[in-house]
């Protein structure tokens, strides 16, 4: 049972990162569908650093470092240039997906280390308990960390107030003198670090070594999960939890010779997902889910 809830944890993970990334970029009035593509990106990036460095906190770094430099793309494009966001950001996801296949077939077959553990003192002695929350790798706790830092900054600090005025009504921000277009610009830049990051915790933590296209969607259910937790973060982390579970699901059926076909616990995921989105938007219909007004939204300053 304890390694079953630790598998589901660190599966959770990737998708927590990417997903709490969305999330302030969705808060700012942008939807970026390119979080697949960043991740991907950032995966390849870590992997490959650590490759040349032999160092793993080196992915870590090189991978949020990709992330945010991709999502500089996505910014010139919708922000400055003003082209539509579903539009660009399925075409970064596709162009990434191509450019990480070409830069990690040299790395096909090729092992990297793993994220050493890090056992907290005390708390990592307590039964049960403390095997499962206090002696994991250093990008668990900053996914953990981010979520309750991110709920504060979004409801306690000033920015964070700003920050959903311009997703809210970006034209009215901007005529009280908010940048939008530089806040935005922020949001996407963070967005794209932590997808980077969750990019790279997969060969990092979870499968030490590239195959093409290795983050499996998880990029897209990290979009479904941010409309999933109705754009607060502590729901995105019990939605990734969720999610994270029902990915497990699939090999513990597989394993256990479950009556089903693997290829229907195969697409357990994403069918939840289909779900998820499907009652989520029969709710916002109805005016009981709060979507940022502006999400989505070019916007033109000389308005």
């Amino acid at each position: 049972m304890e390694n079953l809830l630790i598998t589901i944890l660190l599966t959770s993970i990737p998708i927590l990162l990417a997903g709490t990334g969305e999330l302030i970029s969705e808060k700012s009035g942008i939807l970026n569908l390119g979080v697949e593509g960043m991740m991907l990106t950032g995966a390849v990036s870590a992997l490959g650093s650590v490759l040349i460095l032999g160092n793993p906190y080196a992915g870590i770094f090189f991978g949020a470092l990709a992330g945010i430099l991709i999502s500089f793309i996505f910014s010139f494009f919708t922000i400055s240039l003003m082209t539509n966001q579903v539009a660009t950001g399925l075409g970064l996801t596709i162009f990434a997906t191509g450019l990480t296949g070409l830069i990690g077939e040299p790395f096909v077959g090729k092992t990297i280390p793993s994220l050493p553990k890090i056992e907290i003192i005390f708390f990592s002695e307590i039964p049960f308990l403390g095997a499962i929350f206090f002696k994991q790798d250093i990008l668990f706790y900053i996914a953990i960390s981010m979520i309750v830092l991110v709920h504060f900054f979004l409801i306690k600090s000033r920015f964070g107030i700003v920050l959903r005025a311009v997703g809210d009504n970006h034209e009215s921000a901007h005529s009280i003198g908010y940048p939008v277009k530089k806040i935005r610009w922020i949001c996407t830049a963070f967005g794209g670090m932590c997808a980077g990051m969750g990019g790279a915790y997969i060969p990092l933590v979870l499968t030490p070594h590239w195959s093409e296209g290795m983050t499996a969607g998880k990029g897209w259910i990290a979009l479904a999960l941010v409309v999933f937790a109705s754009w607060l973060p502590f729901r995105l982390l019990l939605g990734a939890l969720i999610f994270g579970g029902i990915t497990i699901l699939q090999f513990v059926g597989q394993a256990r010779g479950w009556p089903f076909p693997s290829q229907f616990l195969n697409m357990l995921p994403y069918l939840v997902t289909i779900i998820a989105l499907s009652l989520i938007s029969i709710k916002t219909r109805a005016g009981n889910i709060y979507v940022p007004s502006c999400l989505g939204k070019s916007f033109f300053e000389n308005n």
